[in-house]
């Protein structure tokens, strides 16, 4: 006689034995200063701010703040390096400092995303797997650029700009970072950088890690603080190019700022970007990609999936599964390897999220939120989905930076292509279908810089990465994330 195997109860009362990731290798400073012509210094006004782990509100450390005379000192040097030692140098000999600090990215990876998380509040996995080599693979990338110049651009001869002022968000902070520094650097630019208020601290592991690798003084400067640095470095007319990644408003302010000045800029500004399942979608597949798509770094993405549409007659099966699978996900310490969604960045992100779900009710849109329990200290919010909700409601429309997933249905390819350009952002996209056709039709159609055809959120060196509309203008990645950069001129010979 046989014995029946026992049944398996997925509902069962089970849970991961916690992960933690030891920090017992990583020791951070009490304070951290600017870095300006190759060395760290107080800011002259000795003022600091707090870094704060936003999954314990603790302090981790006191980060300087800089005022108009750091400013002027940071941009003064970048002039001196980028007419001295920088702008002198052989291409050659400048990608070879891009491949040596891409190696001691990877040396000190698992130190930086330690930091990142801590600081940031993302899980350890992303930070770990995604944030970090992707950093390292950007300088990696551009190095290789370096001594190609006069090769890439035939019967145009490439020279650098000058001195350029960058502005980095908190979402991603080393990799904003390496997104923004290595092509400047390949071009034969020096650079000021200001890290983001909430975020700075591999940022400034990382010009400990430039200053290790022997560049020389003034070719990297970063200077910390709050918006208002930014808006000075904006408007020195030190600087010759402005690179900005951060929200629409932010990006406006920096366009009335530079209307009728010659300086060059780049805006990466936000999104909304539509994720759309057809119904011949292998649908499982479409699910991971909706979460990854959404709730990848708390939703704190501006190409983030944040608009769902799903073809009418696989709806109920899309939304059934989604709820189950968010049931699933672990939200909780960044540093345990099992979280799968880790602390909102700041208790001023926290608010607005909240907020908008509070609106997004208001609106009649039908709430669902997981059951998972969120600690009882740091900035925390539930994955969040709403459905019954139109083209005319906020949470639609507006960027909410957050794990919030507004869901419509569609019936043909031609409305989902309207509704999803019926927003002011165009940065991203994606579309989920076995059909060839129907992939090209709405990659054609919809106005959207980067879209992704069965995958969501995957990024590469190599391919350029920006928005049409609101999202922002010009290009950062592959070789078109180096003409910001450049100045192309004709070759007469």
């Amino acid at each position: 006689m046989t014995k029946e195997n026992p049944s398996l109860n997925l509902q069962a009362d089970w849970s991961y034995d916690p992960a933690p990731q030891s920090i017992e290798h990583v020791t951070l400073k009490d304070s951290y200063d600017l870095f300006i012509n190759g060395k760290f210094r107080p800011s002259i006004n000795g003022s600091y701010r707090n870094s704060i782990n936003p999954a314990t509100e603790k302090t981790l450390s006191k980060v300087a703040e800089a005022g108009s005379e750091d400013i002027e000192s940071a941009v003064k040097a970048a002039r001196q390096a980028y007419e001295g030692p920088w702008g002198q140098m052989p291409a050659a000999e400048r990608g070879k400092f891009l491949f040596r600090i891409a190696r001691m990215i990877q040396e000190r990876s698992r130190e930086l995303a330690i930091i990142e998380s801590m600081d940031g509040g993302k899980p350890i996995r992303e930070s770990r797997d995604i944030d970090i080599p992707l950093a390292a693979a950007h300088f990696f990338y551009y190095a290789g650029w370096s001594d190609k110049l006069d090769y890439a651009f035939p019967g145009r001869q490439a020279k650098s700009i000058g001195v350029a002022g960058q502005i980095i968000p908190w979402n991603f902070p080393l990799l904003m970072a390496a997104w923004k520094i290595a092509p400047a650097l390949a071009a034969g630019n020096t650079l000021v950088l200001k890290p983001a208020e909430t975020t700075p601290l591999t940022a400034l592991i990382l010009a400990d890690i430039l200053r290790e690798a022997g560049l020389p003084p003034g070719v990297v400067n970063i200077v910390t603080g709050d918006g208002d640095v930014g808006k000075q470095l904006v408007r020195h007319p030190g600087i010759d190019k402005i690179a900005f990644t951060g929200s629409t408003v932010v990006g406006k302010e920096i366009m009335r700022a530079l209307a009728g000045k010659s300086r060059r800029f780049t805006l990466e500004l936000g999104g909304k970007a539509a994720n759309i399942i057809f119904a011949d979608a292998a649908i499982d597949q479409a699910i991971e990609g909706i979460v990854n798509s959404i709730f990848f770094n708390q939703g704190h993405v501006c190409c983030a999936g944040s608009r769902l549409f799903v073809e009418e007659s696989v709806a109920q099966e899309v939304t059934q599964k989604l709820r189950e699978r968010m049931e699933t996900l672990i939200v909780g310490d960044p540093l345990d390897k099992n979280t799968d969604i880790g602390a909102i960045n700041s208790i001023d992100q926290l608010k607005r999220i909240e907020a908008y779900v509070e609106i997004g009710k208001q609106e009649g849109g039908d709430l669902y939120q997981s059951n998972c329990v969120l600690p009882d200290t740091g900035y925390w919010h539930a994955p969040t989905l709403f459905s019954n909700v139109s083209q005319s409601h906020r949470i639609v429309q507006e960027e909410i930076f957050g794990p919030v997933l507004a869901v419509q249905t569609f019936r043909t390819v031609d409305e989902v292509i309207e509704k999803a350009n019926n927003t002011p952002y165009g940065l991203s996209g994606g579309v989920w279908t076995d059909k060839g056709a129907k992939i090209f039709k709405v990659t054609r159609n919809i106005r959207a810089g980067v879209i992704w055809a069965n995958t969501f959120n995957k990024f590469d060196p190599s391919s350029p990465f920006g928005g049409y509309k609101e999202s922002g203008m010009g290009r950062e990645g592959g070789v078109e994330g180096l003409l910001p950069y450049l100045t192309l001129q004709t070759n007469t010979q």
